[in-house]
């Protein structure tokens, strides 16, 4: 497989706030993270956002190729030059927003500590080009890792919890304290594991409507399912699905399980004719 070829720069002075970066560098962390992969020589590994190349150094090791996608064009050169010796090593200057997943060999594992300010949308991509990975190691700030394992019911709760338990079992793996980067940031960092499911965790008529449906729950989280949803059915669609599902849509989108969403989904799907 052929990749586009990295691309020339500078090393930066300073890790780039824009960018998100804070540079991982406790070599006990950086352990745990490969040891959690549970890496073997026949593995292939995407990481994104490589940075300084200390996790590169250490995945290299564990696992037979690792595909390194750096946004940044200015830590390329130091990249080339310390990992210029890893000959399982690819770097690749891109961006993991339109990064060519698809492109990757069945069964890849994604290992990263993810840019901070991108971190979602990134996970969000994961998740669609879910088929390519086997599992996948993530670090994020401690805030997005509880959203990803959050109960129904609880603060952290919302469509990302959703989006990702549809596709995914995740586990919170451990916290990371901010000395363990540099610059160190200002909140705590967790490691969560996912593994894609073979299959949806529910069935759905119209997958892009099941989401459409959860984003209007959680746009304004305050209000209850009656008042939220009244972007996707009107009224009489409303009550009759509260009473065919047994829902109550006086309760918020926050207690609803991901299978009362899809049952309630698959009625107004139905009844309304919505396509997504």
């Amino acid at each position: 497989m052929r990749l586009p070829a990295s691309a020339p720069g500078r090393l930066p002075a300073h890790p780039k706030k824009s960018l998100g970066q804070h540079f991982l560098t406790d070599p006990n962390v950086l352990r745990r993270i490969v040891a959690a992969a549970r890496l073997s020589k026949t593995d292939t590994v995407l990481e994104i956002g490589p940075g300084r190349g200390d996790l590169t150094r250490h995945l290299a090791q564990a696992a037979g190729r690792v595909f390194a996608v750096e946004l940044d064009r200015r830590l390329i050169p130091s990249l080339q030059s310390d990992l210029g010796e890893l000959p399982n090593v690819h770097l690749v200057r891109g961006d993991a927003l339109t990064f060519p997943f698809h492109r990757l060999p069945p069964g890849t594992a994604a290992v990263a500590n993810l840019p901070y300010n991108v971190a979602t949308p990134i996970l969000m991509r994961l998740v669609e080009e879910r088929a390519r990975f086997s599992r996948l190691v993530l670090m994020f700030q401690k805030e997005v890792a509880d959203r990803i394992a959050a109960s129904p019911g609880t603060k952290s709760y919302g469509s990302l919890t959703l989006a990702v338990r549809y596709a995914m079992d995740a586990e919170i793996l451990f916290k990371i304290a901010p000395g363990a980067f540099s610059p160190p940031p200002k909140v705590d960092s967790a490691v969560v594991q996912l593994i894609p499911l073979r299959s949806p965790r529910v069935a759905a008529r119209n997958e892009s409507f099941l989401f459409a449906v959860i984003r209007a729950a959680f746009g304004q989280r305050r209000k209850t399912l009656r008042n939220a949803l009244r972007s996707i059915a009107g009224a009489e669609a409303l009550s009759a699905a509260e009473n065919a599902c047994r829902i109550d849509l006086a309760r918020r989108g926050e207690t609803l399980s991901l299978e009362e969403f899809a049952r309630l989904t698959d009625f107004l799907f139905e009844r309304t004719g919505r396509k997504g």
